[in-house]
């Protein structure tokens, strides 16, 4: 089936009792058994849903993948995913990740024996750097949050294979509908499912998929006795969102296309990270990995830039109207945030100097709204800078 075709049948059928051409909301803790051990395929509401199936199952379709695992949020699936390792296992993981997963691994799993390296994985040789027999995985965001540096994700699948370690992907900035890091070969991919894939603001969810069997059957064994599964109402949200996935990503590429242009031009931005920019330093890969279903390049909703520093960046921000001061991204509202006091203030200062992180730096999550007006809001707030 076509890419819109599966965004909105996958996964999806009539119900048979009724007919309801909607998968209902099973709304339900435990199901009734016909005999001992005999049921209908389920038996308690944490090991099994139907809404958690069917959207499990559409979201596998849109990622081209085989098997997936809902999850009540992007950390519990990063978390799901770490438990993957044992004691004693080394991982290198994308030092410009999302700062909620440094933390994680940093401040969580380091406390249960996981050695962990934080670096720039958009060079091989940095990992050629710190690898050693123990590094079991390596954990990519790409592009990252908040600096949109892009990873090779063909070339990091043969490194990692070449070693027998597992190739993670962090898939949020994305959506599965611009990269699909499974048919660039990496083992797992993961998503924030709170923000493109949902897309209006209003549910915290994560997914894990892959193709691989033994590690989905693992996944699937976490899944049920660590529990943090999200409830069958927002996975019925989420699953009503997915149907217009491809409509919104091509909208919010557009409108982001256009506003990296207009800030591009601007005297008064410093710099402007987007990977659509004809002088972005990685714009050919972006060209060959960050495609449409129909080989179309996208480049996402995503835009950061700096100013001179913090005191200019809240000038800016306070002079802003439609953009909404607020974390997250991915929705059809625009959101703004400032990195370095929102959603990376958890990073240490002196980590975020060595990674490129300023105080000045502004985040933009795109939306749908018309392009015109959105830019007349950030000229409202670039006249107070």
């Amino acid at each position: 089936m076509g890419y819109q075709t599966d965004a909105v049948h996958a996964g999806q059928h009539p119900e048979e009792s009724t007919g309801a051409v909607i998968t209902p909301i099973f709304q339900t803790a435990t199901y009734a058994q016909e005999a001992p051990a005999v049921h209908k395929g389920y038996e308690y509401g944490r090991t099994g849903n139907p809404t958690r199936l069917a959207l499990e199952q559409n979201l596998a379709a849109l990622e081209r993948g085989k098997f997936a695992y809902a999850f009540g949020s992007g950390m519990a699936a990063t978390a799901t995913v770490s438990q993957l390792l044992r004691g004693g296992d080394h991982v290198i993981c994308t030092a410009n990740v999302y700062g909620g997963t440094a933390r994680y691994f940093r401040q969580v799993m380091a406390q249960f024996g996981l050695q962990i390296d934080l670096v720039d994985t958009s060079q091989i040789a940095n990992l050629e750097r710190v690898w050693r027999k123990e590094t079991k995985m390596l954990f990519v965001e790409t592009p990252t949050n908040p600096l949109l540096i892009l990873s090779d994700l063909r070339a990091l699948a043969a490194f990692c294979h070449d070693r027998q370690a597992l190739l993670v992907v962090d898939n949020t900035f994305m959506s599965p509908y611009f990269q699909r890091p499974l048919e660039l070969g990496a083992d797992i991919v993961l998503h924030s499912t709170t923000k493109f894939i949902n897309g209006h603001s209003d549910v915290v969810g994560g997914i894990v998929i892959t193709n691989r069997p033994e590690i989905a059957e693992r996944l699937a064994f976490l899944q049920n006795a660590v529990g943090a599964v999200p409830s069958p109402f927002d996975c019925w949200l989420i699953l009503r969102a997915t149907k217009t996935l491809p409509l919104r990503m091509r909208q919010i590429n557009a409108n982001a296309m256009t506003i990296a242009e207009f800030l591009q031009s601007d005297r008064r931005i410093q710099k402007v990270y987007y990977p659509g920019l004809k002088n972005h330093p990685q714009r050919e890969l972006a060209l060959r990995q960050q495609l449409d279903p129909y080989g179309q390049p996208g480049f996402g909703g995503m835009i950061s830039f700096d100013l001179p520093d913090f005191e200019t960046a809240k000038r800016f921000l306070t002079g802003i109207k439609l953009f909404t001061l607020a974390e997250s991204l991915g929705g059809v509202e625009s959101l703004i945030c400032h990195p370095t006091s929102m959603t990376h203030a958890s990073v240490p200062a002196e980590e975020r100097r060595r990674i490129g992180l300023s105080d000045g730096l502004v985040r933009l999550a795109v939306g749908i709204e018309d392009v015109e007006d959105l830019i007349a809001d950030l000229e409202h707030g670039l006249e107070r800078v």
